[in-house]
């Protein structure tokens, strides 16, 4: 199972995903996660920013996000230190992707 399928699959994140052109989202999230572990791809925390403002994304979506995405690693086969280094670089990134008055 990809990603992608336990995202949409989530009672937490699922509704995030509907009526989302989803190549397109994976092409920027794929770049996006390159950026933050030194991959060639980059974003700047204003434009990160920018594409989540209107999300309403909350700290239970992040969380379920960050827990779905290092599930889907682990699955891949990813070691368990460079899941946690690319989940570091992502919560690096909570606070200009969850709403401010997100719950």
């Amino acid at each position: 199972m990809t990603f992608y399928e336990m995202a949409l699959d989530s009672d937490q994140i699922g509704g995030h995903f509907e009526d989302i052109d989803m190549p397109r989202l994976i092409d920027h999230q794929t770049k996006f996660v390159s950026s933050l572990v030194g991959g060639p791809a980059s974003f700047s925390d204003e434009r990160i920013e920018a594409v989540h403002r209107n999300l309403n994304i909350s700290h239970a979506d992040f969380d379920e996000m960050a827990e779905l995405f290092a599930e889907a690693l682990s699955m891949h086969g990813m070691e368990d230190g460079h899941i946690k280094i690319a989940l570091n670089a992502i919560e690096s990134k909570r606070s200009i992707i969850v709403a401010r008055d997100a719950a």
